[in-house]
């Protein structure tokens, strides 16, 4: 399985930005895939995911009702729909897919894309 992430930038707060995720090598109907970001001097830690299957999502607490995740079928790509910006979403974001439901810890999810850097200002 590879991904391949894009859409990453600069925006200023408040404002939205829609990353992609373009998957290849596998069929996804068993899987989920989502997003983990990597702020400078943090860990890594889980944005949302989506369950390919029936479309269940879940999400951060910290990015809830701002952040959505859909998936064109079609196109085996992933999107998350980043809206209401802050200064602290700021960081590297990465793709990742696993077979199975939605956990939460980095080393559960065997397939990463490379990273998309998203600046925030403020």
């Amino acid at each position: 399985v590879q991904l391949q992430a894009s859409g990453g930038g600069l925006v200023q707060a408040g404002g939205s930005l829609t990353l992609s995720c373009a998957a290849s090598g596998g069929t996804f109907e068993m899987y989920t895939m989502g997003w983990f970001r990597q702020a400078p001097g943090k860990e890594r830690e889980f944005v949302g995911a989506l369950v390919w299957s029936d479309r269940y999502t879940s999400f951060a607490d910290s990015v809830k009702g701002r952040f959505t995740i859909s998936r064109d079928n079609g196109k085996n790509t992933v999107y998350l729909q980043m809206n209401s910006l802050k200064p602290e979403d700021t960081a590297v974001y990465y793709c990742v897919a696993r077979q199975g439901s939605i956990l939460t810890i980095t080393s559960r999810y065997p397939y990463w894309g490379q990273g998309t850097l998203v600046t925030v200002s403020s």
